[in-house]
């Protein structure tokens, strides 16, 4: 629920909020032990049947927010187990990235058709007529499903009057377009690693809070308190996260924390979009029947793990990420970049051996925040700074909302190609990308370019975002109107593209 605060989300939040003052502090272990204490104080339970439950579940929260992976609880293990690793400014994440606290898990139904106590015992009963299976009855002046008869088709559903059935699905599950989540042997859900593209949509849609990402707060910290400069690159679905606050003062912020000075990924989308409009022009569909856009790293690792016969048309251009990085690490060789974004993905992305040269950490905005609110500043109490987004195009900047990167790659064909026709689709969710992908398998969508986006809206809904997804896409559809430059092609840096190759 972004956008809307909620007791998961102010948890959430504190949890950071409390890794990230120690991280300031100083590392204190018998402090760190005690924390469960702190957050979850007194002796009743404030969100679950146990006090003493809602604490280990924040313990292991905490662990995750240090970036650790979850306890073995068949095993006596302290909260401290292992963290030693973690206090260091140059800890990648190991995997899993995401994971679930199984106790904390409300074991919800996979799958099932349920009938509500809106039933009004009807004289028509169109449920029982319309079932093809025969597994509705009236029992006790009501209809009653009998679910080893029922295959779920919904008819039911659709013939009740009064909406008294309702289909209940596991939140978690039902966004997952890998189909990575199911039931352990107790009923609790459970990822299965080797499909999970750690999109995150099941970390945002869980009620329970049972879902954890890890997290580089603490390393972040530790290295703004090094001598080391450290620069951040912010992607462009920033705009409208921290409020109505201008670019200038989101600097100041930057720099109030530590950070030698900021980058608008917004300038990597716009060489992307120049490799990608190139590359098209050049394959297709010459080489090969479509292209894939490459932006999104959890809808390129699921097209290639579930149509591995297209991973070669997925395009191989960085990611803006990634071009942000190289740039900044050319301008800089001895500093360290933080990438600042929405995006759970990013953080498996740049933990790849190939990327970590250039990308040393990764925070959501969720997580910046969060460290912020430890440090005691206020963005929209900041001085005015340089403003961000005078380097960048507007194109470049439309890659935070569905359809942006397509149509900033079209707009650049167009330029470089003008009799050209640039056929384009799209897809937000992964289970809408995965029914795309069938599409192109059958033909549908030969010459096309393809955008892919693992989150419904684009990177405005990615699950480290803490506000609305349509308040934060107008904002960021009103900074694309407002910049000085809409085409990706008068991008000052697009010479840096050769450089990088060569490197």
């Amino acid at each position: 629920m972004r956008g809307i605060k909620t007791r998961k989300s102010n948890l959430r939040k504190t949890v950071f909020t409390e890794v990230a003052k120690m991280a300031f502090e100083g590392w204190d272990e018998k402090k760190f032990e005690n924390l469960p204490y702190k957050i979850i104080s007194g002796e009743v339970a404030q969100y679950r049947d146990s006090v003493f439950v809602e604490r280990e579940i924040v313990a292991e929260r905490l662990r995750a927010a240090m970036g650790l992976s979850l306890r073995d609880f068949n095993d006596f293990e302290s909260i401290c187990e292992g963290v030693d690793e973690s206090l260091v400014d140059e800890k990648y994440y190991d995997p899993p990235l995401i994971d679930i606290i199984k106790f904390a898990c409300n074991r919800c139904p996979e799958n099932r058709v349920y009938v509500t106590n809106g039933c009004q015992n009807c004289l028509e009963h169109p449920c029982v007529e319309v079932c093809p299976k025969k597994a509705i009855s009236i029992k006790n002046g009501r209809s009653f499903i009998d679910e080893e008869k029922c295959v779920r088709c919904g008819m039911c559903i659709n013939a009740c009057s009064y909406n008294a059935i309702i289909k209940q699905e596991r939140p978690c599950a039902k966004v997952c377009g890998m189909n990575a989540i199911k039931s352990d042997a107790l009923g609790r859900a459970e990822i299965d690693h080797d499909k999970c593209v750690s999109c995150g949509m099941c970390l945002v849609n869980c009620p329970f809070g049972a879902i954890i990402d890890k997290s580089q707060i603490y390393q972040t910290i530790t290295a703004l308190k090094s001598s080391t400069p450290v620069y951040a690159a912010i992607a462009p679905a920033f705009a409208g996260q921290f409020g109505n606050v201008s670019t200038g003062k989101i600097r100041t912020a930057f720099k109030e924390l530590g950070f030698e000075d900021v980058y608008e990924v917004a300038v990597g989308a716009d060489l992307c979009t120049i490799e990608e409009a190139h590359d098209f022009m050049k394959e297709v569909p010459e080489k090969q029947p479509f292209m894939g856009t490459s932006c999104c790293p959890a809808w390129s690792v699921m097209a290639k793990k579930l149509f591995p016969e297209f991973a070669s048309y997925i395009s191989m251009a960085l990611t803006p990420m990634v071009l942000t990085a190289r740039l900044i690490k050319e301008k800089h060789p001895e500093g360290k970049v933080v990438f600042v974004g929405p995006c759970a993905a990013k953080k498996l992305e740049a933990s790849r051996r190939t990327i970590r040269s250039y990308v040393d950490f990764v925070l959501t905005f969720e997580e910046f925040d969060s460290i912020l609110e430890a440090k005691g500043i206020d963005i929209d109490e900041c001085a005015e700074g340089e403003p961000l987004g005078s380097e960048s195009s507007g194109d470049g900047k439309g890659f935070a909302v569905s359809g942006g990167v397509a149509r900033a790659v079209e707009n650049a064909i167009k330029k470089l190609d003008p009799d050209r026709e640039v056929l384009t689709a799209r897809a937000e969710g992964l289970p809408d990308c995965r029914k795309m992908l069938q599409l192109a398998k059958a033909g549908k969508y030969n010459g096309y370019l393809l955008e892919g986006m693992a989150c419904p809206g684009g990177c405005v809904a990615g699950a480290g975002t803490i506000a609305p997804v349509k308040s934060t896409a107008v904002a960021v559809n009103r900074m694309v109107q407002s910049s000085e430059e809409q085409s990706v092609l008068s991008s000052k840096y697009k010479d840096y593209l050769h450089i990088l190759e060569e490197k």
